[in-house]
């Protein structure tokens, strides 16, 4: 790994003209949701705007729309048609697909499930050209994709927790942790295609490693509390929200481990780290934001 370029310090914000308006901080689309998952993708909406995000929607399947939209009420929404069983139909598909275009990144898998379907909706945002980041189910549905590197056409960051990444590469969970930097850099050395360079990693867990094969970053801002349900529904918003105002996909994704991780501190400050929740997260990126910038 001599050649590989250590950084330790993260990027600033992009500056804000007087007059801009909402449509300059970029157009986020989140894609997942599912019955018994609705909080998920409304956390990473949320998180998005708090990052920055100027337009933010949520493609959720349509049983569950109007409960997510609840929870997120800055964002639109897409209902994504399901069969009788309320499990996403095949035409999802073709919707994300249609609707891509219009968004400068989509963040795709908070609650999403996993099948068929799911698996054909990866597929669909792998070949388009926006930016995607892939969370959660997103990288559970990857894992089912044998050849997915060769059909990738966009700019991708993955967000893997070690179970993630060990489904991914076909590693050993307690070997990725005793070496999370080579094992970060080597997968990623591997997922690049002659179509496109190799995309971004973020392996998440104390120590956040962020790299694209030529450039690593590990986070040192964050604490136990953090390991709470819906954490990374927070982490993928903000990850979306900054390449949606510009940033290169990997300085998104190192300068968001960094306000995330200082978000749980600025919180476990306040309430302890046992009584830490994901939406505490969100309460307290704002600050974050300006200590980290």
């Amino acid at each position: 790994m001599s050649d590989i370029e250590r950084i330790t310090q993260v990027p600033g914000l992009l500056q804000r003209d007087k007059d801009a308006h909402k449509g300059n901080f970029g157009r986020v689309l989140i894609v997942g949701g599912s019955r018994g998952m609705i909080g998920a993708p409304a956390l990473s909406g949320n998180a998005a705007f708090r990052g920055g995000a100027g337009l933010v929607t949520l493609a959720v399947p349509e049983t569950v729309q109007p409960a997510v939209a609840s929870l997120c009420c800055c964002a639109t929404s897409i209902p994504l048609k399901c069969d009788d069983d309320g499990r996403l139909d095949a035409q999802a598909v073709s919707q994300i697909a249609r609707a891509a275009g219009s968004f400068d990144v989509l963040a795709v898998g908070p609650g999403m499930g996993v099948g068929v379907v799911q698996e054909n909706i990866i597929r669909a945002v792998l070949a388009q050209s926006r930016s995607v980041v892939l969370d959660a189910d997103g990288l559970n549905n990857l894992a089912a994709i044998p050849n997915w590197a060769e059909l990738r056409n966009c700019p991708l960051v993955l967000t893997p927790h070690p179970g993630e990444f060990a489904r991914l590469t076909g590693l050993d969970a307690a070997a990725i942790q005793a070496d999370r930097e080579s094992a970060a850099i080597e997968a990623v050395s591997q997922w690049g295609s002659e179509n496109c360079p190799p995309p971004v990693c973020l392996l998440k867990g104390a120590g956040t490693v962020v790299t694209d094969a030529t450039k690593v970053y590990v986070n040192d801002t964050g604490n136990p509390g953090m390991a709470t349900g819906g954490s990374g529904d927070v982490l993928t918003g903000l990850v979306a929200a900054l390449i949606a105002q510009g940033a290169e996909p990997f300085d998104a994704a190192c300068l968001s481990a960094r306000i995330h991780g200082l978000a749980g501190d600025l919180a476990a400050e306040e309430m302890g780290e046992v009584s830490l929740t994901a939406t505490d997260l969100i309460d307290y990126l704002p600050a974050a934001t300006r200590k980290a910038t």
